[in-house]
């Protein structure tokens, strides 16, 4: 969710968001952030996480731009840019394996492709890496490559553990010609076209969310909260939200809700004065359930 309120300031700011469904690379898992590989998803699973991911995708952009309405009163919607939800697999469906190599793998460089921290990190495991997850971080800057060259798209957001799959797709971008999709998907072709990618790709990250003990959020550490209503309903938004500890709910209202500093500042001064009244907890845990519910 951190990630996603950074593409909505983003939106709300006039730019083009494009949130993207890896309907393709679900099928091969991010060793980001793994010891072990991942366990490979049934096509019938896969095929019901994307449907749920999108539904929630466009709710969530939804509800966080009627939210914004709200709350700042200077966004004109009529002013902002659709969104649309793309997949992956709509770019790799029709492509095949001795294409990508020949026209996307030649760009790429095992050197930095090893050098990587979820790669190194694996290697160096008793299970290490398949060749499968190695490739992984080569599809995501194709993803990254397409995106810029068809859409425009400048700039990938991601939490800081994708740091260098981001940057793998701005290394691609500098090194592949746009001549390379002519025939991607029929045949290989002479990678010595002379082809300047003349506007510059950029990568930005997200610090991952901890409590101010450095305790993780997510599905491993077991405090996972979804964006779908049917696994985590809005009482229980609520409830988690509203027992934010006091070292962490200043800076939770700051990422999860797009009320005004100033607002944030006088709700701070008025729990400090008062704790036992979880004045701020109430504001961050009201905002954050209206925000997605």
């Amino acid at each position: 969710m951190v990630t996603l309120m950074g593409l909505l300031h983003f939106h709300l700011a006039g730019h083009k968001a494009i949130p993207l469904v890896g309907s393709a690379t679900g099928m091969i898992g991010d060793p980001s952030g793994r010891s072990t590989e991942r366990v490979a998803l049934g096509q019938q699973t896969l095929a019901s996480n994307i449907a749920d991911i999108e539904a929630q995708l466009k709710r969530f952009f939804g509800r966080g731009t009627e939210y914004a309405i709200k709350r700042m009163p200077h966004i004109d919607a009529t002013n902002l840019k659709k969104i649309n939800v793309l997949h992956n697999a709509d770019w790799y469906k029709d492509m095949n394996i001795l294409s990508f190599l020949g026209n996307v793998g030649r760009y790429a460089r095992v050197g930095a492709m090893m050098a990587r921290d979820s790669v190194k990190s694996r290697l160096q495991s008793v299970s290490g890496i398949s060749f499968t997850e190695f490739s992984y971080q080569l599809l995501q800057a194709y993803d990254f490559w397409y995106l810029y060259h068809h859409y425009g798209c400048r700039i990938q957001l991601g939490g800081s553990d994708q740091w260098g799959n981001i940057t793998a797709g701005t290394d691609l971008i500098h090194r592949m010609p746009y001549q390379c999709s002519e025939n991607l998907y029929t045949g290989i072709i002479s990678p010595n076209n002379n082809c300047s990618n003349d506007k510059e790709a950029f990568g930005l990250t997200i610090p991952l969310l901890t409590t101010s003990s450095g305790e993780k959020f997510g599905k491993s550490a077991g405090n996972a909260i979804w964006l779908d209503e049917n696994k985590t309903s809005a009482f229980d938004i609520y409830q988690f939200f509203v027992k934010t500890t006091d070292a962490d709910v200043e800076r939770f209202l700051k990422m999860f809700t797009l009320l005004p500093i100033s607002q944030i500042d006088e709700v701070m001064l008025q729990h400090r004065a008062a704790p036992e009244n979880f004045s701020a907890q109430k504001m961050l845990a009201a905002e954050v359930t209206e925000l997605i519910h």
